[in-house]
């Protein structure tokens, strides 16, 4: 079993990957709700991507841009939005190439979010602080959440940053 710490979308993607490979997941979060800080992104419209090519990205990245090559070609801005369509959430290109959830309303992003990990694989913890990593000969080997030790096979970090704390960023 593996940890994945923070429910936002790179938790929650982090989730599905290893679910879709047969992995089970303690998916930990802190907040009561997954995506808190989602909701609040784009004026809670969300702008989930840009539908520009894959190569326009790279121009716009002011440093270190070949460090991103790989993980933007191995799964595009294409590929994420065919994701969130599956789930029945349609989206929209706007005015510089945009993308937006058709609704306009960040909302519907989350719930197809949570569609994607809707499995038994996933195991969704809600109001789940870790205040601590479990390390052993310098690996880690758990998590300390609610004050409790948990062990796992691998634990990964999609805390996010020092943003937003009303939303829980707390760095």
């Amino acid at each position: 079993m593996i940890a994945v710490i923070g429910g936002g979308p790179a938790g929650m993607m982090a989730a599905y990957s290893l679910a879709q490979n047969g992995v089970e997941v303690d998916l930990i979060e802190q907040n009561e709700k997954l995506g808190k800080k989602l909701f609040i992104t784009g004026k809670g419209r969300c702008n989930v991507t840009n539908a520009t090519d894959i190569e326009n990205f790279f121009e716009n990245i002011s440093r270190n841009n070949k460090f991103l090559y790989s993980a933007l070609y191995t799964f595009t801005n294409e590929t994420l939005m065919d994701l969130l369509e599956s789930t029945g959430c349609k989206l929209k290109v706007e005015r510089g190439d945009r993308v937006f959830p058709q609704s306009d309303k960040s909302s519907d992003i989350i719930k197809a979010f949570k569609k994607l990990i809707d499995n038994d694989f996933v195991h969704i913890n809600l109001n789940s602080k870790v205040t601590g990593l479990i390390i052993n000969d310098n690996v880690c080997k758990g998590v300390i959440v609610n004050g409790q030790n948990k062990f796992y096979d691998a634990v990964i970090l999609c805390t996010g940053g020092f943003s937003y704390q009303s939303t829980g960023s707390d760095g």
